[in-house]
């Protein structure tokens, strides 16, 4: 309570602003050691309020005897600013026009593009990647450097999107993606700043893309004429190889194509899954091998490590005693009754081993644990025991052989075990592996042993062998080529721009742009390698024009040295090049009709920040240390 001099009493006294609490039970707290109350005998009658600044309106502080009243009125509900910001709750964020969203989203896919383009061909840089696991990525294909990264910005995920897309529909061409849809917005950016609206933008790509779409057929150089030959499929499946591994294409190609070949039905069902990859560390690329089987690192569980002309029982459930669906209680009298009921045991699991012996088996491979009893009885009975903890290895393995898993411990029918030529035990570099390997070239999984000096080197040869493997199965489908090395992107750049200057109206500028869009292939290979990109594509237009449309970027010549992609064996499927510039084109027009970004308020509260360790420490690990520069 506060002295009021005027009335002679004591009033509640009110600030104006600095004082959020009920003005009639409490006080402000900037007034406290002001206005305390003076003794009785010495108050005025009156006061002035020059006498008191402290009581003084103008100064922001108010007299007065109804402040529960006056509180009221500061108390209303202050509105928004008026606009789109007034229907959305506190925190969230919103942004519209060219300049706000259009610009925004193109700066983002630029900068997305520009980052997997120095990885786009042969020369193309590795780049590291650690994820949020800390698991550490060298590599320059884009597929996994985009997995990894987890881009969040929502309009670059629409252009990771569509490499995604990319990715599954061919398995290959997912940089070319990134790197033409950059290429189209960059350039849409220009058309826009000229004073192009958004719609003849979208409406002269779409145009542009239909056409290319219409002349790609034209471009095809040659088809494959039989992919049941190792030495054609090699050279198709080598220029895929190439941008992943320079150097050891060839070597790698004939390992792919030796699989690929070896399980091709004549029905023509390619799948990919049915060629391996088994990583074995040590040594170097070119001790790597092909074996038409499957090859699992494990080792034996008993003493029998060999057999041939193989027999196999595969079990799903654990290799030991079945345990009884119901509970029960045994009573046990005296030391005999124990001894019986051990004896019952060890009995019945004989039993069971000697009857899949004498069903004719010599292998078992069970998806469980092994128990010691078990394993005692199938040394006894010269049966080789494998352990396979996955149960799609174990699927797949009973499609290698033509076996049926059994979900418990009986004796398999001749129809439900498989047959392998050979099943061994053998040592590769200092890794233990089981091989179960098919002499014959018509078993159904085969596998690519890839030998490496580090595990991600060992990663970077497993793409390029799925990359590989992808073409072959993409050439299964569509067996149509196209010249690699730029010549294809080239000569559609020539007749796009040419069906550019025969169309009237805004669009045309449009189309003249998708044209130059393509320039950005062969200028991203010939900087990666180290060459000016302006001269290459000079000379490369000055080549089309003559006619030479198979002329390409010569990656080993000196300079910017052309080369005859079909004589030099540079070709790459026509379905590729099809899904990457529809798929781009779709990426490129979806960004750009965004005019709108409206972003709700983030659920949850703030997350702190996760302590890493120190870059310069042998372990990512170790302690964080308490250096200023690391909060």
């Amino acid at each position: 309570m506060g002295y009021d001099p005027l009335e002679q009493q004591c009033a509640p006294v009110v600030c104006h602003g600095h004082c959020r609490r009920n003005a009639s039970r409490s006080v402000c707290p900037l007034l406290l050691p002001v206005i305390s109350p003076t003794p009785r005998s010495s108050r005025p009658s009156s006061v002035s309020p020059a006498l008191y600044p402290e009581l003084n309106p103008r100064r922001g502080y108010l007299v007065q005897d109804r402040g529960a009243a006056k509180y009221r009125k500061m108390a209303l509900h202050v509105p928004k600013a008026p606009g789109f910001a007034q229907m959305l709750k506190d925190g969230a964020k919103h942004y519209s026009g060219l300049e706000e969203a259009v610009f925004r989203n193109i700066r983002a896919c630029k900068e997305l593009s520009q980052t997997t383009r120095t990885a786009y061909g042969p020369n193309g840089m590795n780049k590291m990647v650690i994820n949020h696991l800390e698991k550490l990525f060298v590599t320059n294909d884009a597929a996994t450097i985009l997995r990894e990264l987890e881009v969040q910005h929502p309009a670059a995920k629409m252009i990771v999107m569509a490499s995604h897309m990319q990715e599954q529909e061919v398995g290959d061409g997912t940089n070319f993606v990134l790197v033409f849809a950059g290429a189209l917005l960059e350039l849409a950016e220009e058309l826009l700043r000229m004073g192009l609206s958004v719609s003849e933008v979208i409406e002269g790509y779409e145009m542009a893309c239909r056409k290319t779409l219409e002349i790609l057929p034209d471009c095809v150089c040659s088809s494959a004429k039989n992919l049941h030959d190792v030495k054609e499929a090699t050279s198709l499946i080598r220029t895929a190889v190439m941008s992943k591994q320079y150097g050891n294409e060839d070597f790698l190609a004939s390992l792919i194509a030796q699989a690929c070949v070896s399980i091709l039905p004549e029905s023509g069902n390619f799948n990919v899954d049915s060629v391996r990859v088994c990583k074995i560390l040590g040594c170097g690329v070119t001790a790597s091998s092909m074996l038409h089987g499957m090859v699992f690192k494990k080792e034996a569980e008993g003493d029998i490590t060999s057999v041939k002309d193989a027999k196999i029982a595969i079990f799903s459930c654990p290799f030991d005693c079945m345990v009884t669906e119901t509970k029960g209680t045994v009573l046990i009298n005296n030391a005999q009754e124990l001894m019986d009921f051990s004896k019952g045991e060890e009995d019945m699991m004989e039993a069971q081993v000697k009857a899949i012996k004498e069903t004719g088996a010599n292998v078992v491979v069970t998806g469980g644990k092994v128990a010691d009893m078990a394993l005692h009885y199938a040394n006894k009975y010269k049966l080789m025991v494998v352990r396979l903890n996955s149960k799609w290895d174990l699927r797949r393995l009973c499609k290698t052989v033509g076996a049926v898993a059994l979900p418990r411990m009986t004796a398999p029918t001749p129809e439900e075990m498989g047959h392998c030529d050979s099943v061994y035990l053998t040592e590769v570099g200092d890794t233990q592996v089981v091989v179960f390997k098919h002499e014959k070239e018509d078993c159904a999984i085969s596998t690519v042993v890839v030998r490496g000096s580090t595990d991600n080197l060992l990663d970077d040869i497993e793409r390029a062998v799925d990359d590989g493997v992808n073409t072959f199965k993409v050439l299964v489908r569509d067996k149509r080529l196209v010249p690699g090395a730029g010549a294809t992107e080239i000569e559609l750049a020539k007749q796009i721009t040419s069906y550019g200057e025969s169309c009237p109206g805004l669009e045309q500028y449009s189309i003249k742009k998708f044209a130059e869009a393509f320039e950005a292939l062969p200028r991203a290979l010939a900087e990666n390698s180290g060459v000016k990109g302006s001269e290459l594509i000079s000379k490369l237009y000055s080549a089309h024009h003559e006619g030479n449309k198979n002329m390409g970027f010569d990656i080993e010549g000196e300079g910017p040295a052309l080369k005859d992609m079909l004589e030099g064996g540079i070709m790459e499927p026509y379905l590729v090049k099809h899904w990457g510039i529809k798929l781009a084109t779709n990426a490129a027009i979806t960004v750009l009709r965004v005019d709108q970004i409206i972003m709700a308020k983030a659920a949850g509260g703030p997350k702190a920040p996760k302590q890493r360790g120190h870059w310069d420490k042998d372990g990512w690990d170790e302690e964080p240390d308490h250096f200023d520069t690391h909060h």
